[in-house]
């Protein structure tokens, strides 16, 4: 997703600047500069739906709709369709394609050595800085999370525990959910307990450790509740009988009944986490010097025939439901609870960062996104009227310039422009929130401004996908590295 408007290239002291009110303007300097420790969380396909506090009426998710309370909330905030662009967009506040990620795996999930990193300028500017769990941004050791600015790296490869593919993107062979093998600062350790335990523990501990010793980000990425679905079975024998018939087309009898239950027990997991978490902050005493943020990585999976608040379809889609997720800020004693509706995105992380610790952008480093400073401070706060475009990517190797339509999508304002690869269907979201109502025929002029847009925006990209013919190791380095350290099994 990237925003294309006249001023795509300030930076973000500088777009702070313009679009400030004097009002807002003076809240706004309060946070600038005033260094926070960072929690950032970020789940993995559990979509905007999948949360007690947006009216899921069967999943239970009180830590998180506590974070909702008392946090404000971008209630129109957008990522990418799908979950290493996503990652990639976050970490380089520019859309994902600037940085050659058009895909999951086959190479094309690597973030380019070329991109900086918001997590650089944190480490650059005093930040001591931690990931746990899900990196999927590239798993040769040149392109680690250690190399792109993490002091303290614990993760898992490819973009889930125990998968595998050719060429680059693989986990530890025969990895699970339960006691997984994990890379910690480049040797594997082998863990104890249910992966998304084991991700939280370890940053819990981490963040433990560093009380006292300046600010730290803490990056936690559970895998869950990627499939496949699997939790302890106490968290799915909360919801295995509550689904109502009939069953989801498709499945066998009991079979959908069993996915959403181990999918709502994974999310509920992750929920009791985020309350050891929040426990922890407070025993330390370091709640109210901490912005805790929480989001996810894409639209609604396996929860969607349940609820989707509304929205049209979901991961891998360029449609609302595909893009738009969670996203709570929540700052004892400096955020006020209050919802935020302007059209916010993954992009505008790395300038409110910036911004947020005194971090300088590299001359030469062009952002797509805003700093939302403005907005924590007053959610009524000036705002562009920007715009920001989706693709799913995903097309077959060497197909990137003829999939210039296939699964896009271009908002601005209430208006989407969505294309599945033949004409552009034009929805009001504000009319039509579920888009269901293709209103391109008597709107032709937002069609033409919309698609011209679009058309300079590719133009922009297409020279960036650096990684369409790009060529994997023969043997996957997490295998290797794995294999190295605990010797590879005997073939039969």
């Amino acid at each position: 997703m990237s925003r294309v408007n006249r001023r795509e290239f300030l930076g973000c002291t500088a777009a702070a600047i313009v679009l400030g009110k004097a009002g807002a303007a003076e809240a706004e300097n309060k946070l600038a500069g005033k260094r926070p420790n960072i929690i950032l969380i970020m789940t993995d396909d559990q979509g905007y739906g999948d949360l007690a506090c947006h009216g899921n009426p069967i999943i239970k998710t009180p830590n998180l709709d506590r974070l909702h309370a008392e946090g404000v909330r971008f209630t129109d905030f957008h990522v990418s369709p799908t979950c290493a662009p996503t990652r990639c967009s976050l970490m380089t506040g520019r859309h994902e394609f600037k940085s050659g990620v058009t895909h999951t795996i086959a190479e094309r999930e690597r973030m380019s050595l070329k991109a900086t990193t918001i997590v650089q300028l944190l480490k650059a500017a005093g930040y001591a800085t931690g990931i746990f769990g899900k990196w999927h941004l590239g798993d040769e050791p040149e392109r680690w999370p250690d190399k792109r600015g993490f002091d303290e790296m614990f993760i898992h490869g490819c973009g889930g525990i125990g998968q595998s593919y050719a060429g680059s993107c693989g986990d530890a062979p025969g990895n699970s959910y339960f006691n997984p093998a994990i890379l910690h600062n480049g040797k594997f350790v082998k863990t104890n307990g249910y992966c998304t335990d084991v991700f939280f523990a370890q940053a819990i501990q981490w963040i433990g450790e560093r009380k006292g010793k300046g600010p730290f980000l803490a990056y936690i990425t559970p895998n869950a509740p990627h499939g496949p679905l699997i939790c302890p079975e106490e968290y799915e024998a909360m919801y295995k009988d509550k689904f109502p018939e009939p069953e989801p087309k498709g499945k066998k009898k009991g079979a959908g009944r069993r996915d959403v239950a181990k999918f709502y027990g994974m999310i509920t997991n992750i929920d009791d986490n985020v309350g050891k978490l929040l426990a922890r902050l407070k025993e330390l005493d370091i709640e109210r010097d901490t912005l805790v943020i929480f989001m996810t990585d894409n639209g609604g999976t396996a929860g969607l025939g349940v609820y989707n608040a509304g929205m049209r379809s979901g991961k891998c889609t360029p449609y609302h439901g595909g893009t738009r997720v969670p996203s709570f800020w929540r700052w004892p004693g400096t955020l006020k609870p209050a919802d935020v509706e302007k059209l916010t995105a993954h992009l505008d992380i790395f300038p409110t960062f910036c911004e947020l610790v005194g971090a300088k952008v590299p001359e030469g480093v062009k952002l797509d996104g805003f700093s939302l400073l403005s907005l924590l401070a007053d959610p009524q706060a000036a705002w562009p009227d920007r715009y920001l475009v989706t693709h799913v990517g995903r097309w077959a190797r060497g197909k990137a310039a003829e999939s210039k339509r296939a699964l896009c999508s271009i908002r601005q304002g209430n208006h989407i422009m969505v294309c599945r690869g033949g004409p552009w269907e034009l929805y009001d979201l504000k009319a039509d929130p579920g888009e269901k109502n293709d209103i391109a025929a008597q709107h032709p002029d937002v069609v033409k401004r919309l698609e011209a847009t679009y058309d300079k925006w590719w133009d922009e990209v297409l020279p960036c996908l650096e990684n369409e013919d790009a060529v994997g190791p023969a043997v996957n380095p997490f295998k290797e590295l794995y294999w190295k350290q605990f010797g590879k099994p005997a073939e039969n």
